[in-house]
């Protein structure tokens, strides 16, 4: 081996020295469990659940590096369909693959599922859901905790001088002040140019891989299928087929060509998933829709898991099913497909500046997360007690954030 080829197996173990480790020591009952687990508990959106995966992947088990959550978080927050299930797919797959990128998204996915198909035959034999305000309004302050404690762990890695922390601070005021997904894509994009001008000649260039022809022959192998498989649900999903409105494929093409469109998180999908299924096939009343994304909030999982609700109004249990696969894996399997292409090209000295870049500005953007998060919780003794006590737990006692959210659901209980 000479050395320009130590150099670069230098550096591609400096990138992620666990990524090989993982692969051989990681098994995929291990990784279902672990996410089943972490769907069953991650109430409080996209970045609760990803702060719950950063805390068992990488903060207890080091599997994953925080540089390769912050990519990851940065890939999805500009890719469509739901950021948190996107998020998901990319762990597993970083981990075990494809199988690891399926086994992650079924587990995170099915304990919202389950709940909203039961939920919805309650209510359409009872006519309404059961509040459980006070258990929910317990898991609100729990779930800033876990979000902050998330954003403080990755900060030590991305956040290095004044430079980071300007960036990080920046990201954060345009995400508050203005918000929406245009601003957020502006973050992503600009704080990667602004990693580029300031770090670029500070990234070690002999550690650098130049062989592009090996990194595009790797990336045009790998995302060929994919591709072919994605093109081919968009043009199912655009060309007028031969079944009946309320069919299963009907169900899955409606579905699978809206995730591949939407932009921008889950709110953000609401009006246009409603003009779709409401208005122009009628599958759901209003009513109905409203308490479709009732449900979708009170889960653990993402707010499009409402999708199984107008699946199983059209056509039971299989229509549930069909319509959740349709929402989640297309977007899911972009996500992977793009992944694996930016570890082929992250070797490069302007992508890694780049990525130093877009770190602390992800980290800027969780740490509003939590503020806004924070906003929604009620103004009560019991929310600073909660936030007080989850956020010992996970600093002084490095409890598991798993079981945070369920003893803070209690304790909303008792207190509120």
């Amino acid at each position: 081996m000479n050395q320009v080829d130590t150099l670069h197996s230098v550096q591609e173990m400096e990138v992620n020295p666990n990524q090989e480790k993982t692969r051989e020591t990681v098994s995929l009952p291990y990784l279902f469990v672990n996410f089943l687990k972490i769907g069953s508990t991650a109430f409080g959106g996209f970045m609760a659940l990803v702060s719950v995966i950063e805390n068992i992947i990488v903060e207890r088990r080091k599997l994953l590096t925080h540089e390769d959550m912050l990519d990851g978080i940065s890939l999805a927050s500009i890719l469509p369909g739901p950021v948190a299930a996107n998020v998901v797919a990319y762990v597993g797959y970083r981990l075990r693959g494809g199988w690891g990128a399926l086994m992650t998204a079924t587990a995170v996915l099915l304990p919202s599922f389950l709940l909203v198909v039961g939920l919805t035959i309650f209510y359409l034999q009872a006519g309404e859901v059961p509040a459980i305000n006070r258990i929910f309004a317990g898991f609100i302050p729990a779930v800033v905790a876990i979000i902050i404690g998330a954003a403080t762990r990755m900060s030590k890695k991305a956040i290095k001088g004044w430079k980071e922390v300007g960036i990080a601070g920046a990201a954060a005021i345009l995400l508050k002040t203005v918000g929406g997904f245009s601003i957020t894509l502006m973050v992503i994009l600009g704080s990667g140019v602004v990693g580029w001008l300031l770090f670029r000649n500070q990234i070690p260039k002999d550690l650098v891989t130049n062989n592009d022809n090996k990194i595009q022959k790797l990336s045009l192998k790998k995302i060929a299928v994919p591709t072919i498989i994605l093109v081919g649900i968009l043009v199912l999903s655009i060309i007028p087929l031969p079944v009946a409105d309320n069919s299963l494929v009907k169900l899955f093409t409606t579905f699978s060509g809206m995730s591949l469109a939407l932009f921008g998180g889950g709110y953000v999908f609401i009006p246009m998933i409603q003009e779709v299924v409401v208005n122009g096939y009628g599958w759901v009343t209003q009513s109905e829709f409203s308490n479709a994304i009732a449900m979708g909030q009170i889960t653990p999982g993402p707010i499009l898991i409402s999708a199984a609700f107008i699946g199983y109004v059209v056509k039971g249990f299989m229509g549930a099913l069909v319509a959740t696969i349709g929402i989640f894996f297309p977007p899911a399997l972009l996500m992977v497909t793009l992944s694996n292409v930016l570890d082929n090209i992250k070797q490069s000295v302007a992508i890694q500046a780049a990525l130093r870049g877009i770190r602390p500005a992800v980290i800027g953007m969780i740490f509003t997360a939590a503020i806004v998060v924070a906003q929604t919780a009620e103004l009560h003794w019991a929310s600073l007690f909660i936030l007080a006590a989850s956020l010992t737990a996970i600093w002084k006692f490095r409890l598991e954030v798993v079981l945070i959210i369920p003893i803070a659901g209690i304790l909303g209980l008792l207190l509120y």
